[in-house]
């Protein structure tokens, strides 16, 4: 895949984020390609949900299953813009895709070179290609704003609460 590919479908994945962050979720969006073509997309719904397992990668894959009618990803590329966390990476293996590329690293959960790779693991009977930093600075940032902002209000409500 070429670079300029690369790049557009992680914009898409940064849409997705963007969409999740514009709702009050924490802003990762991911996308599936196959052959060319989209055939899932997922941003986090975990807050609206109350379901921890509704990562932006996990939708992507249930949505990409059932575009494509199969749970087997073989031929797919899943773009996301911060680094997977063990059980979207175990979903990965699990839907057999074929390569991850991913955005910003995840110093706390990230396993797909950060804290480990569990995607390169050989003694799991799938592995799954990493291509890390993909238009990594605009990851990196939608993160840091979303959590800068999280902070201020809760300094203004501290603040509030006090009576300044």
């Amino acid at each position: 895949m070429e670079q300029t590919e690369i790049e557009h479908y992680m914009g898409l994945a940064l849409e997705e984020a963007r969409w999740a962050g514009l709702v009050g979720e924490v802003p990762i969006g991911a996308v599936i390609v196959h052959d060319g073509v989209v055939v899932g997309r997922g941003h986090n719904l975990r807050e609206h949900s109350q379901d921890s397992t509704l990562h932006a990668e996990v939708l992507a894959i249930q949505e990409a299953c059932a575009t494509l009618g199969s749970w087997r990803l073989e031929d797919c590329d899943l773009f996301v813009t911060l680094e997977p966390c063990p059980m979207c990476a175990g979903a990965m293996i699990n839907a057999r895709v074929r390569r991850c590329y991913y955005g910003a690293a995840d110093p706390k959960a990230g396993v797909a070179g950060t804290l480990l790779n569990l995607l390169a693991d050989p003694r799991f009977n799938h592995q799954v290609a990493v291509v890390p930093g993909v238009r990594e600075a605009e990851a990196a940032a939608l993160l840091q704003e979303f959590f800068r902002a999280i902070r201020a209000k809760r300094k203004a409500a501290k603040k509030a609460k006090r009576g300044e």
